[in-house]
Order: C-alpha cells, then structure tokens, then sequence
C-alpha cells in the first residue's frame, strides 16, 4: 500500500475508536475532505454525527469549530465584521466563527435562509467577504454541516443553490445490536474521544488533495459520467436534475475512491460507489413522485441500471 493510501487507512481507523460500525461513512467524509468537498449529514440525533466530525478533526490536527445554527443568529456570527477601533482610528476585522479549518454546522436548516446564504460564498471559494474586503479561511477548510430528517417545525428547508455546494450527502443510520453493545462498553469507564491523538496533519491531507487530481480517468468515462448526471435531468419523475457542479463532483469522488484504494486509474465501479452520495441531495422530485414515495436512491438506481458502462483497459493511459 502506498504512503498516501495508508494515511487516509490510519485516520480511519483511528476515527473508528470513537465511531463504531460506520466505517464507510468516515471514509465518505474523508473522500470529501480529500477533495475539497463539503458535507451534509441527515439523520436522527444522536447517531453520532458531531463525535465523527471532531474525531476526523482531531485525527488530522485541525482547528475545529462548531456553530449551533439557531433563528436568531445572524450571518455576521459566522462571516466575522468590522468593528471601529478609536486607538488606530481604523476599522479592524473581527474573524467570525467560519475561520477554522474543520467546521460543524448543526442543525442547519434551523436558521434563516439569510444566515445560510452566508455560507455561499465561503463553501465555493474557502473566502469571505466583509465590507468588501475579502478574507481567506485557513486550508483545508470543509463545512460538515447536520440537520434532521424526521423534525420540520421551526426549520428552513435549504435552497438548490446551497444544497448544491455540498459535494456530498451522508446518512448514518442507527447501529447495529452488536455495535450497540460494543458502545456501551467501550464508554462505559472512559469517553474514548478524550484519547483520541492525531495521526495526521493539515499538511498531509493539503498534499492528498494535490495527488488525487492526478489519478487517471479514461475519456470513455468522462462520458458515462455526464450520462449518468444527464438521465437524472431527463427522468420523468424528476423536476430539476443534478447540474454540471454534479458532473464535476462526481469526477472528483471517483478519483479519490480509486486513490482511497490505492489505484491510479478510476473505474465504473469507482464512478456507481459515488453517485448516491453526490447526486441524491442535488436531484428535487417532482410532487407526484414524492405522492408515490419514490425516493431520489430509487430514481439513482434506476439510472444506473439504465446506462451503459463503457469497457476500460485500466492499463491504457494514453
């Protein structure tokens, strides 16, 4: 196994001392991280979603930061602003919680869709703007934001463009019997996120995020991809399909699965692992079709199963 590939293998592993049974979703969250992504993380509380957010953070030594995302607070929370200081005569910026390298946005849709248009901006260029100056965030920087499936009172659904910006969609689930168990005995005397050290740095995943853009993808499925993308926009159960920003993410998420298994080639298998993670949050269903409690993984399937996958000599790289 390469350098490069035993590293992403260790922080799982070590996440996994804290996060029991939900391998597949701390490697999802870290096929994300790896590409620059962004994450949104549905499900029940409870289920852990915070514990593995800060697990990855503390995994790679990263500064992290939470925001309670509630109604009455306000885009300047998280942004940052300018305040007057009189000593210099100067307006000096005062950094917002968004200037941390690993962020959790809980319960996002709890807030106004002002507050999470705030998050535009920093999502697509790692940059904020505040009286129109223009402020880096610390690299890597990703957003994992949660929000409840189940609870609709006081929230604010999100909006196509936002959900857009998450480059993937992850659901935990509840563990099962035996996983239960094991927690219960594994934080019976001890939290083991309280031990939890670092087995890798910011620098390290800066250099994966360069390296997993040179793993090769054949031009044959450049082509599947954009089929796949483009059935979702076709369906007739669906209103508006998953647009280019998809195409490209899914790209991106196939690469580094292959580089996560320690391949410098990508293939179809690489490219259907990725598309409910990418594509189920960015596809909107029309009302008749949510009526028959067809869901966006169903549609997904389907068009999987409908395209055809192009044959790939893994070896020929030209």
């Amino acid at each position: 196994m390469s350098g490069s590939a035993r590293i992403l293998k260790n922080i799982v592993e070590n996440v996994e001392q804290v996060i029991v049974g939900k391998r597949n979703c701390i490697e999802l969250a870290l096929i994300a991280l790896i590409c620059n992504g962004h994450v949104l993380i549905e499900d029940v509380p409870g289920v852990g979603k915070t514990l593995m957010v800060s697990s990855i953070a503390r995994s790679i030594n990263a500064s992290f930061k939470r925001i309670q995302f509630t109604p009455d607070i306000l885009p300047s929370d998280i942004t940052g602003f300018s305040m007057y200081n009189q000593k210099t005569g100067e307006f000096e910026f005062r950094p917002g919680s968004i200037m941390s390298q690993i962020i959790l946005a809980d319960e996002i849709n709890r807030t106004s869709p002002k507050t999470q248009a705030s998050l535009l901006e920093v999502m697509e260029e790692n940059q904020v703007t505040v009286d129109g100056k223009t402020y880096k965030v610390p690299r890597p920087f990703m957003v994992l934001a949660t929000q409840n499936p189940v609870e609709y009172i006081g929230t604010f659904p999100l909006p196509e463009a936002q959900l857009d910006r998450f480059f993937m969609k992850i659901t935990i689930g509840y563990p099962s019997p035996a996983e239960e168990s094991l927690i219960l005995s594994r934080f019976q005397d001890e939290n083991p996120y309280d031990f939890l050290e670092p087995v890798a740095s910011s620098n390290d995943i800066l250099n994966l995020q360069r390296e997993v853009r040179k793993i090769h993808v054949d031009k044959s499925l450049n082509g599947y991809i954009v089929e796949l993308v483009g059935q979702t926009r076709r369906h007739p159960d669906v209103a508006l399909g998953a647009s280019p920003r998809a195409s490209l993410a899914l790209f991106r998420a196939s690469q580094a699965w292959a580089f996560y298994n320690d391949r410098d080639f990508v293939l179809p298998d690489d490219i259907k692992k990725m598309v409910n993670p990418i594509l189920s949050h960015r596809i909107i269903m029309k009302q008749e079709a949510k009526l028959k409690k067809i869901t966006p993984h169903e549609i997904l399937q389907s068009v999987v199963g409908k395209v055809n996958v192009p044959v790939v000599d893994s070896y020929d790289k030209k």
